[in-house]
């Protein structure tokens, strides 16, 4: 199995996880940004993550992904558990968006992920998501500001975490997979930091589903 990815996408992460979680060998192509061709090529559309399953079958969207790979009876019973349905966490994760993408979307052109090898990458990364943003320049002139919004909202999400090692305690569940793609984006900034059960969640998910963090990369306000 091939998964076409992108390294920065959240969507892309949560069909990552899967094979780190259930130990599934499979092949990672992460294609560059601005390459339209080859998505369009399997599923009529520029999207990924894209899961080529054999020679001219494909599948897309992350979840049914996941779905598919815990199915796969060679490697073991399923393990992924459906949501909680928490309106506590839907109502976070929804929130997360005002602070969590204006931090990252900046950040990831400048980091050093295969998407954006070269400028005309970054470039149509960046004309795409400033449309939704707005100029990433403003961005991280905010950043003091939505790293200050992020460390408020963080402790509801400690306050909400109520077991180990997965969020809602011995189960994965779906809920995981949309909690550490989303806690991932944040670790693209420097002075953002985890309470203390968020961060072993964060480590403990990192290590378990082979999707390292971005925190050795991670960029500041003024760039660098």
């Amino acid at each position: 199995m091939t998964l076409f990815s992108y390294d920065h996408c959240p969507y892309c992460v949560k069909a990552r996880m899967i094979f780190g979680l259930k130990s599934v060998p499979f092949e990672l192509v992460t294609l560059l940004n601005d390459d339209e061709e080859t998505p369009i090529s399997m599923i009529g559309k520029k999207m990924l993550p894209i899961l080529q399953q054999q020679e001219g079958q494909y599948l897309p969207e992350s979840l049914d992904i996941v779905a598919y790979v815990d199915s796969l009876g060679e490697y073991g019973a399923p393990i992924v558990h459906p949501s909680h349905n928490s309106s506590q966490l839907n109502e976070w994760l929804t929130e997360v968006r005002s602070y969590h993408y204006p931090l990252a979307m900046p950040r990831w052109p400048l980091m050093p992920l295969e998407e954006f090898n070269t400028e005309s990458a970054r470039q149509y990364f960046t004309g795409k998501k400033e449309k939704s943003i707005g100029p990433f320049a403003e961005a991280f002139k905010k950043t003091p500001q939505l790293i200050e919004r992020a460390h408020e909202h963080l402790k509801e999400l400690e306050d909400l975490i109520v077991g180990e090692p997965y969020f809602w305690g011995s189960d994965l569940t779906i809920d995981d997979f949309h909690v550490f793609s989303s806690l991932r984006c944040l670790t693209t900034t420097k002075g953002v930091s985890f309470p203390s059960k968020l961060d072993n969640y964060m480590n403990f998910m990192s290590e378990a589903t082979a999707v390292p963090l971005h925190w050795p990369d991670a960029i500041g306000a003024d760039h660098g």
